[in-house]
């Protein structure tokens, strides 16, 4: 299993919040693996945002985040985002699906991302991201 680093795993500031952590995962990162890891700290009462490449138009999509402990950590929203930063991407557009969490209590909590193709027949968790966050 591949463990990502601050190399190949952008930890950044968003600019809406300086309290606001944002993980960005690539294509790059699972070229020689199927799963991938990182961990990351948060404050409590605060929220950070995981963004993973995608492009639904090519039948494979990130299934909804699994998380360990809802107690300590609350999915607050889901959205994609265009890399050609049009509202409204033609289809075959490459962008991020961008996941927004909120650290409701202290504690640690696993969120696990599933690439997958849904339909009938299709494969499932092709590649699988494992986010370990600790809220402190």
């Amino acid at each position: 299993m591949l463990c990502l680093t601050s190399a190949t795993l952008l930890l950044a500031t968003a600019a809406c919040s300086a309290d606001t952590t944002r993980v960005e995962v690539s294509y790059g990162d699972f070229i020689n693996e199927q799963n991938a890891t990182s961990e990351i700290s948060v404050s409590a009462g605060t929220s950070f945002e995981v963004a993973l490449f995608s492009n639904p138009t090519t039948g494979f999509q990130w299934e909804e985040a699994e998380i360990s402990d809802t107690s300590v950590l609350q999915q607050k929203g889901r959205r994609f985002v265009s890399l050609r930063g049009e509202p409204d991407p033609p289809p075959g557009s490459p962008g991020q699906d961008v996941w927004t969490f909120g650290a409701a209590d202290e504690g640690q909590s696993t969120v696990t991302f599933r690439y997958s193709r849904p339909w009938e027949g299709g494969q499932r968790g092709v590649w699988t991201f494992t986010l370990t966050v600790n809220v402190v």
